[in-house]
């Protein structure tokens, strides 16, 4: 960043509402109609103070379907300034605006459980909806490897069908999801499997309480597309990989169904392959080529990526 560049950063900064965004950003990427209502100003005003920042390289716009959502930059000087301003400032987001997020967070929240605990009998059914099912778990057989595998950890596992794809492979399996209904019916499809070896416990994908780098394979399928913050649980699930492991992500390619936000809880349309590789890159793990697959008729492709950390070199012998 040049001396040009550092001025104009922290005069697009220098501003009570701005400081009060970047500070809402460093927790997690947000819309303009979320931001408008913790700030408490109306959409065209908080619009021209988020163009500001982001002409100044502050922050980064993403749309996505009919919503944009903000995000703080993914360039290394400019996060290391907004570091230093924020905590030179002792700069956060203040009790009324950290009340207001929590009020969208809940609403978000809330929308989101009433909707997993509505379809949880259904799940695997309302999934084949968008594309060929057996086409899918073809490949991630395939892509998650012969094993046999001493620890599979499956976050956000959902009806427990990633367990009972690939439990067989694996010594000991981990199934991790918010929802105690999810839960049961992972246990049931589980035990009816004749799988044994099986963990299935509430957790939170985004601090799993896991311990790091112990699992040699580690699945976030058809999970990322529901989470305010995509990147944030990347870096937890590339957290768990051991060295010589796998982490494997099973999502949406960006798509323009915006009926699935209403209909389905769905916060984010699907990710690019760049942003996925970025994320995974920045957790240190090495990415390989995304498998792409297209829908049968009108559904959605599903994109499969995999990402290994590298195996610790063994010690030479003198």
């Amino acid at each position: 960043m040049t001396a040009d560049q550092t001025v104009e950063a922290l005069r697009a900064a220098g501003e009570p509402t701005r400081l009060r965004v970047l500070s809402l950003l460093a927790g997690e990427e947000l819309s303009v109609m979320e931001l408008s209502r913790i700030l408490d100003q109306s959409q065209p005003r908080v619009s021209r103070h988020l163009k500001l920042m982001a002409d100044a390289g502050l922050i980064e716009r993403f749309p996505d379907g009919a919503r944009v959502f903000y995000r703080l930059s993914s360039d290394l000087p400019a996060r290391r300034l907004i570091d230093t301003v924020l905590d030179l400032l002792d700069i956060s987001a203040g009790d009324t605006d950290d009340r207001r997020l929590e009020a969208v967070r809940r609403d978000r929240e809330a929308a989101a459980g009433a909707y997993f605990e509505r379809v949880a009998p259904q799940w695997d059914r309302i999934r084949s909806l968008y594309v060929s099912e057996s086409a899918v778990e073809a490949a991630i057989t395939r892509a998650a490897g012969n094993g046999p595998f001493e620890r599979v950890v499956d976050l956000g596992t959902g009806s427990g069908r990633m367990l009972t794809l690939l439990g067989r492979k694996a010594k000991m399996s981990v199934g991790l999801d918010l929802s105690q209904n999810m839960l049961n019916i992972a246990r049931a499809n589980v035990t009816k499997a004749g799988l044994d070896k099986v963990e299935l416990r509430h957790g939170d994908i985004f601090a799993t309480r896991l311990p790091e780098q112990s699992a040699d394979l580690v699945m976030v399928h058809q999970v990322l597309h529901y989470l305010a913050d995509p990147a944030a649980a990347v870096a937890e699930a590339a957290r768990l990989v051991m060295p010589g492991g796998r982490l494997l992500i099973v999502d949406f390619a960006p798509h323009q169904l915006e009926y699935l936000r209403d209909e389905h809880q769905h916060r984010r349309l699907g990710f690019a392959d760049d942003e996925m590789r970025r994320w995974l890159s920045g957790a240190g793990l090495t990415p390989s080529a995304p498998i792409v697959l297209p829908p049968d008729t009108d559904g959605l492709t599903v994109s499969i990526w995999t990402a290994e950390r590298p195996a610790v070199a063994a010690e030479k012998v003198a």
